[in-house]
Order: C-alpha cells, then sequence, then structure tokens
C-alpha cells in the first residue's frame, strides 16, 4: 500500500477512519452533558473572526492551545501491519488478534518514523509569531506523548514548563500500549518533565480487562480543562493521543467544526479556547 500526500500509508488511514467512527459512538451524549457543567469552554479556529485575543485578556480566560497527537508508536505501526496482512480484531477486547495487547508494546515508544514526525513540528513551531509561542507545554505521561513533546517543543525546554498531566492520557484499558510505566521510570527517562502531579507510582487508571467509558474519557478531559483555565499561562502546547483528542474536541468543547476531525500522528491542531464560568 502506498502513503498518501500526507506521509500517511493507506492502511494507517483506513485504520483510522474506523477508529474514528468506533470512537463517535456517544460522543453526541456527552456532549450534551458535558454542555451542563459550570465550566464550559468555547473553541475557535485561529481564522475565525469572532475568536477572541488573547492579548491583553486580563482575565486570563482566553488561552491559545496546540493540541499535538504524538507521532508513530510502535503500537500503531503494528496495528497497520495487521491491517495490510487483511487482519480483523475487535477493538479494545482480549481478542489473540488484537496487535495492541501485545506485551512487547506496553507503553509503546514511538518508532523511528514517529521521532521524524515529531522533529518535524518544530518547523512549524518555530515559525509561530512570539504572541503564539508556548509558555507552558502539558504532556500525556505515556512515552510516546512524552518523546513527542520533548521533541516537538524542544526550543522550548528550560525556559518554560513541561508538566506530566493524568487527565490527558489515552482513552485507557485493555490495550497495554496505553499503560503508562511507573513514574519513577518515566521521570528518570524525562528528567525536564515535572512528574509532580501523577500521585501514583504505578498505573492505577490502567484496567486489564475493561475499557475506559467514553462518559469517563470526558470527564477527564474537563478535569484537565478545568487546571487549564487556572493557569497563569496564555499559550499552551499539549501533547496527547487520537481518541483523547477527538473526545475534547467533539464532547468537551464547544468547538467549530473545523477542528473536530481524526487527528493523524504527528499532527498539531491549534485552537482559541475562552473559558466560561456559568
Amino acid at each position: 500500500m502506498t502513503e498518501s500526500s500526507t506521509g500517511h500509508s493507506a492502511a494507517a488511514l483506513a485504520l483510522a477512519k474506523h477508529d474514528y467512527e468506533e470512537h463517535m459512538v456517544g460522543i453526541k451524549e456527552c456532549h450534551e452533558m458535558m454542555m451542563t457543567r459550570p465550566l464550559v469552554v468555547k473553541c475557535y479556529s485561529l481564522d475565525d473572526p469572532k475568536a477572541p485575543s488573547i492579548v491583553g485578556n486580563e482575565n486570563k480566560n482566553v488561552k491559545l492551545v496546540h493540541f499535538v497527537r504524538h507521532g508513530q508508536g510502535f503500537h500503531n505501526l503494528m496495528a497497520d501491519q495487521a491491517t495490510k496482512e487483511g487482519r480483523i480484531w475487535e477493538q479494545c477486547t482480549n481478542d489473540p488478534k488484537n496487535p495492541y495487547i501485545m506485551p512487547e508494546i506496553l507503553d509503546a515508544p514511538l518508532t523511528n518514523k514517529g521521532r521524524d514526525q515529531a522533529i518535524r513540528l518544530q518547523r512549524t513551531i518555530k515559525a509561530l509569531d512570539d504572541s503564539k509561542k508556548p509558555q507552558l507545554v502539558v504532556l500525556s505521561p505515556n512515552c510516546r506523548a512524552l518523546q513527542t513533546g520533548v521533541l516537538a517543543f524542544e526550543e522550548f525546554v528550560g525556559t518554560c514548563p513541561f508538566i506530566a498531566h493524568e487527565m490527558v492520557r489515552e482513552e485507557t484499558g485493555v490495550h497495554v500500549c496505553d499503560q503508562r510505566r511507573p513514574r519513577s521510570r518515566q521521570a528518570r527517562e524525562f528528567p525536564m518533565v515535572d512528574f509532580s502531579l501523577l500521585l501514583d507510582e504505578e498505573d492505577t487508571l490502567f484496567e486489564k480487562n475493561r475499557r475506559e467509558s467514553k462518559i469517563e474519557v470526558s470527564e477527564r478531559c474537563y478535569k484537565f480543562l478545568d487546571w487549564l483555565e487556572l493557569r497563569d499561562e496564555s499559550v499552551v502546547g499539549v501533547a496527547s493521543h487520537s481518541a483523547w483528542l477527538l473526545t475534547i474536541f467533539n464532547a468537551n468543547l464547544d468547538a467549530d467544526e473545523r477542528l473536530k476531525g481524526w487527528f493523524q500522528t504527528g499532527e498539531m491542531r491549534s485552537a482559541i479556547l475562552e473559558f466560561v464560568r456559568k
């Protein structure tokens, strides 16, 4: 199978389409529930004339967020290969055909292609106006997101906080690629990242035989947004995962339709967030 103009193989794109359709089940109901919460976050494209400005925002209720999906991980490579071979498996189960349950890909790291995807983002980030460059980088504590965030936002290491946050992790459970390694191990390998928000040494979110529900993921997204609102920084980078990103844009944010699609590996999507308390 050939690669598309974006550098993603036909197998990866077919799998993304399938995953998108599965993950959209129940999203509408989650969105309706989240819009009743005390905090509602409006989300605008950068070119939306109705978007509020982050400049001169005295109330600090508007932030520019650069959302990044991690580059290709080894679990993505295994799934792409299985798709090329015509293998069919039941998602989020312990089906022996499911490549995401292979013990070898626990907390899957980036492939060389995934590292290259993260490094390519450096050019995009470097080209940003100074007013749009991150003052804070938030990372999922899973290996592939840590690697991607540190590589993509490399020029800001040592000049702004890099903080690991459990609430921006991928939808978790069953798939061992989504089980994080111990906090102390991550901290040793990523000394530039602050892991103090992780309360547990071991991964207490992961359950071997149960996948998180869509509402549970959107609850985590809500907790993250609640935390982010109180931060002083007005420009933030976030390195996360496909299902989490799909959930936050479709369930938690009152978002521009153009922002709601599936993130490909190594993709960055920037948006203006306006935090509104009822």
